[in-house]
């Protein structure tokens, strides 16, 4: 298993500069779910993790703190036994520490909010193993919950199982992780925090390599006049950045 990073320091003027840049003032925050199913409007959302996305002062990005939480099944939510089976949960044992939805997103939604303003970007985008089944329950988690403050992009976001297959040859999480070099313990898998930490680890390795080919596109794209929108720095502004595209 890896090891947890050091709690993470204030990002510096230059690296927030860099990440407000790097992927268009969008901040990625890999974030895992564990579930009761498969359905997002059904099925109960039993464990969340986020796992930060930092960057050094030379560009190169790195796993940052993870913040995760079990959650109590919401009212009338399905719990399929074969999830359970696989994810090893028992959603009703007396010594869960498990919070109510809307406690564990505004949790979690706090931590990233502050890291969205650290890094001077205007929003948060999720980056995911099969990004669009995490997506799914955590937007169907924060309608039943009615929390207003979401700091994420409600439909874009990065796929490791993408980006493995591309760079790796390989879209399972565990065959990424190991053929990266890369160190995966299958009794840590399928839970949230293990597998967001993994996740990250992908998504920076294949993002790091991926470096020269960014920089040669960001000359180009200087060269056609792009530029990058004015970055958030007011509270406001990073709470409810305008979504775009």
């Amino acid at each position: 298993m890896s090891a947890s990073p050091p709690e993470s320091a204030p990002p510096s003027a230059a690296s927030a500069a860099l990440m407000s840049r790097r992927f268009r003032g969008y901040l990625p925050v890999v974030i895992d779910v564990e579930c009761g199913g498969f359905h997002a409007a059904t099925d109960a959302l039993l464990e969340i993790a986020a796992t930060l996305i930092d960057m050094d002062d030379d560009g190169t990005l790195r796993r940052g703190e993870t913040y995760s939480y079990h959650v109590q099944p919401f009212a009338g939510a399905r719990l399929d036994p074969a999830a359970l089976a696989v994810t090893g949960i028992d959603p009703h044992h007396p010594l869960r520490p498990a919070l109510p939805e809307r406690d564990a997103l505004q949790r979690i939604f706090r931590e990233i909010r502050h890291a969205v303003r650290g890094y001077q970007c205007r929003r948060a985008i999720l980056v995911g193993h099969n990004a669009a089944f995490d997506l799914g329950f955590l937007n169907a988690a924060v309608a039943r919950a009615d929390v207003k403050r979401n700091p994420f992009h409600p439909f874009s976001c990065f796929d490791t199982a993408t980006l493995a297959g591309a760079a790796l040859g390989q879209t399972v999480l565990a065959k990424a992780v190991t053929i990266a070099g890369l160190t995966w313990d299958a009794e840590s898998a399928h839970s949230a925090r293990y597998d967001a930490e993994r996740c990250a680890e992908i998504f920076c390795l294949v993002c790091n390599r991926l470096r020269g080919s960014h920089e040669a596109a960001e000359v180009r794209a200087r060269e056609l006049g792009w530029f990058t929108a004015a970055p958030a720095t007011s509270d406001a502004a990073a709470d409810e950045p305008p979504v775009e595209i």
